[in-house]
C-alpha cells in the first residue's frame, strides 16, 4: 500500500515528506524523518548564505545516507535565490521543493541534473502548470495548513481530488494531515503521499521551536489558528496569540505592506518560535493541531503514523 510513485520517485520507505519549515527544518530534523523512512528537508532561504546552506548539507550527509530535500522558499523572503540553488547543485542533493513564488526559474536550473523537483501548490490551475514546466511531482496544500495559503479557500478533501484528476504527475497531499487516518485519507483521495508541517514541529528533533510554541500546538484545538495577511493577498494560517490579534485588527482598515511589514515579517516570527514571546510575534501552524497532543521523536511518530494505517487497511478487509 506505501508503495507508490512517490515513494519510487524520491527512492524513499513510506509516503511521508517533511514540510519545508522556515527558521526550523534544519539538518537534525531532516537527517531524522530521512532515517525514519520519509523525506526530510532543509529550509534553503532561511539560512543567511550559500556557506550556511552547504554546512548543513553536509550535516545531513553525515546523519544519514538516506535521500533529503532542500526547500526553496522563493517567493516569501524577497532576495535572490540562485545562489542557493548552485550550493544544492553543487552538493547533488537529491530533491529540491519549491514554495511560495514561481518555480520555473529553480525547475530550468536542476532539469540537467538528476535531481527530483517538487512544487507547492494551493489550486488546480497551479498544478497544471507546475507539470507543464517539468515538475516531477506536486504537493497540494489545502486551506486547513500552516504557513502560506492559497487565496481560494479550498480544502485539502475537495481540493486534493481535484488536482489528481488534472495533473498526471504524482500529487502529495498537505493541509490537515498529522496521523494515519490522515495518511489513509489521502490516499483514498488518489494522492500516493502526504506532506506534513505542524505535526513534525512537535517532535523531540525539532530543537528549534522553543517549549512554548511546542506547548501552544499541544493546547490548541480546531480553532486554535487563524489566517493573517488575507490584506496583503498572501494568507497564511498561524497560532492565534496576542500578536496575530493585534495583525487581524489592523488588517480590518487594510493599512498596507507599509505598516503591517514589522507585524509579519522574519523577525516577529522568530521572536515567537525561537523565544517564546506570543506578545510580541507568531507561530505558523495548521489546524491539525487539535488532533496533536504529544512530542515523540521522529521515528516515534512515523512508525505510529504507519501502524494505524496499516490498522485502518486491516480494519476495512
Amino acid at each position: 500500500m506505501f508503495d507508490t510513485r512517490v515513494t519510487h520517485l524520491l527512492n524513499i520507505k513510506y509516503p511521508i515528506v517533511q514540510g519545508g519549515l522556515a527558521y526550523l527544518a534544519y539538518s537534525e530534523l531532516a537527517a531524522a524523518v530521512s532515517n525514519a523512512g520519509g523525506l526530510g528537508q532543509i529550509t534553503a532561504m532561511s539560512l543567511g548564505s550559500p556557506e550556511e546552506l552547504r554546512k548543513e548539507i553536509h550535516k545531513v550527509k553525515q546523519m544519514t545516507d538516506q535521500p533529503f530535500g532542500v526547500n526553496f522558499a522563493i517567493g516569501q523572503h524577497g532576495r535572490p535565490f540562485e545562489h542557493m540553488v548552485n550550493v544544492a547543485i553543487e552538493e547533488e542533493v537529491p530533491v529540491i521543493s519549491i514554495t511560495g513564488g514561481n518555480p520555473k526559474p529553480v525547475i530550468d536550473m536542476v532539469k540537467p541534473h538528476r535531481i527530483k523537483t517538487l512544487v507547492l501548490v494551493a489550486a488546480k490551475r497551479q498544478a497544471v502548470k507546475a507539470e507543464q514546466l517539468g515538475a516531477d511531482a506536486v504537493m497540494v496544500v489545502g486551506q486547513e495548513g500552516g504557513g502560506h495559503l492559497g487565496r481560494g479557500d479550498v480544502g485539502t478533501m475537495v481540493l486534493t481530488p481535484q488536482v489528481v484528476d488534472a495533473v498526471s504527475i504524482p500529487v502529495i497531499a498537505s493541509g490537515g494531515i498529522g496521523d494515519g487516518r490522515g495518511l489513509m485519507a489521502a490516499l483514498a483521495l488518489g494522492a500516493e503521499g502526504i506532506e506534513m508541517g505542524t505535526r513534525f514541529i512537535a517532535t523531540e528533533e525539532c530543537r528549534h521551536a522553543h517549549p512554548s510554541y511546542k506547548q501552544a500546538i499541544l493546547d490548541g484545538d480546531e480553532q486554535a489558528t487563524v489566517v493573517i495577511k488575507r490584506s496583503l493577498g498572501t494568507p497564511g494560517r498561524a497560532l492565534l496569540n496576542p500578536w496575530t490579534e493585534e495583525i487581524l485588527k489592523l488588517e480590518q482598515d487594510d493599512p498596507g505592506i507599509s505598516v503591517l511589514k514589522s507585524y509579519i515579517g522574519g523577525e516577529a516570527n522568530r521572536r515567537y518560535i525561537y523565544e517564546g514571546h506570543s506578545d510580541k510575534g507568531f507561530g505558523w501552524a495548521g489546524q491539525v493541531v487539535g488532533r496533536i497532543k504529544d512530542i515523540p521523536t521522529v521515528d516515534e511518530l512515523i512508525r505510529r503514523i504507519i501502524e494505524e494505517a496499516n490498522q485502518i487497511r486491516n480494519d476495512w478487509k
